[in-house]
């Protein structure tokens, strides 16, 4: 049984989560804590497998009290937030601090969609169990050394990632290391909408690199780096000559929209130019697409297990031989590179 602590000032939510964790004949609440100072006093008593908690709350908010949690006691912690503009920032902080994943909070009318409210809950409550707490802590602080502006790239290069849960925090290791002349980037995130934009500000606000949230007809230039807006598939095409970015909200694939696989077969005709990378998540999106480019020529990458959140699709691509190369977090940039350098 996974042993579950809800954390969160509201009765009614605390109500509804639980009836909603406990549809899992494999998941058990074992209390309910109205705030951060009554959970560290839960903790300690029932000694959790998985936290669910809240952002805002009185006398301590979330982000302090995971803060603290992850240098004293870290434990895997499942977010909720309000998937709103003013909710997203907060999200994706307590993703920095540690947190492994966030899901939306439960509405009024959740009854109306239970089933797939708590079939999603479930699932990141699985996954949470199993994610690796350590993966990021030592990559951090691994120190490379910039790459040359003298270096030179192959001006028909394109770089892509892919990535789920873990993906925000390991895709900004990759994108602070870009040189400011890199080959463009193509990203696709498992992110919600607003999410994807928030995250993509964050990014161009640290990084070297114009980072911006894609929108259609966007063209691939160097130095500027494009992720996939929540709820969209993003391809690359060509028109003109040029190569630009394309959306489109067709069916789902993998489960997923935005979805690896999607980005990953529309570089295919471009395979000798591309380099791409499969980076932590649970399932194996864009495994398949991967395995595809490599035989189609291009130069493919699989984060390694002992540095990912999740090794579920970086693992799928191993298995089914789609990566030339498994390699550590702080190492997939300058591979990602050094594929696509003139020589």
């Amino acid at each position: 049984m996974i042993k579950v602590l809800i954390v969160d000032d509201s009765p009614s939510l605390r109500a509804i989560l639980t009836k909603v964790l406990e549809l899992a004949q494999d998941i058990q609440v074992v209390g309910a804590a109205e705030d951060p100072y009554e959970a560290r006093e839960m903790i300690k008593k029932l000694n959790p497998d998985v936290l669910t908690l809240d952002i805002e709350m009185p006398r301590m908010n979330g982000l302090s009290f995971l803060k603290n949690l992850m240098r004293l006691r870290p434990m895997p912690v499942i977010m909720l937030s309000t998937l709103t503009q003013q909710g997203s920032p907060a999200t994706l902080e307590a993703l920095e601090l540690g947190a492994i994943d966030f899901i939306a909070k439960p509405t009024s009318n959740v009854a109306a969609q239970l089933h797939a409210y708590a079939e999603t809950l479930h699932q990141k409550i699985r996954i949470a169990r199993q994610a690796n707490l350590y993966a990021l802590r030592t990559e951090k602080d691994v120190q490379q050394a910039p790459v040359s502006q003298h270096t030179q790239f192959k001006t028909s290069a394109v770089l892509a990632l892919g990535a789920s849960t873990g993906g925000t925090e390991a895709l900004r290791e990759v994108l602070v290391r870009l040189p400011q002349h890199c080959p463009p980037v193509v990203i696709a995130q498992h992110i919600p909408p607003v999410f994807s934009t928030s995250f993509a500000q964050r990014m161009d606000r640290i990084c070297d690199v114009s980072v911006k949230e894609a929108e259609d007809g966007d063209v691939l230039m160097p130095g500027q780096v494009f992720i996939a807006p929540g709820d969209r598939h993003l391809k690359v095409v060509q028109k003109g000559g040029r190569l630009l970015c394309q959306l489109c909200q067709s069916e789902k694939v993998n489960r997923h929209r935005p979805s690896v696989d999607v980005l990953f077969d529309s570089l295919l005709p471009w395979a000798k130019q591309v380099s791409a990378a499969l980076l932590t998540g649970m399932g194996s999106d864009g495994a398949p697409a991967l395995l595809r480019l490599r035989e189609a020529g291009a130069k493919t990458l699989a984060q390694d297990e002992a540095t990912s959140v999740v090794w579920g699709m970086p693992r799928a691509a191993v298995e089914m031989q789609a990566a030339e190369k498994v390699v550590p977090l702080s190492k997939v940039t300058m591979e990602l590179l050094s594929a696509v350098k003139r020589p």
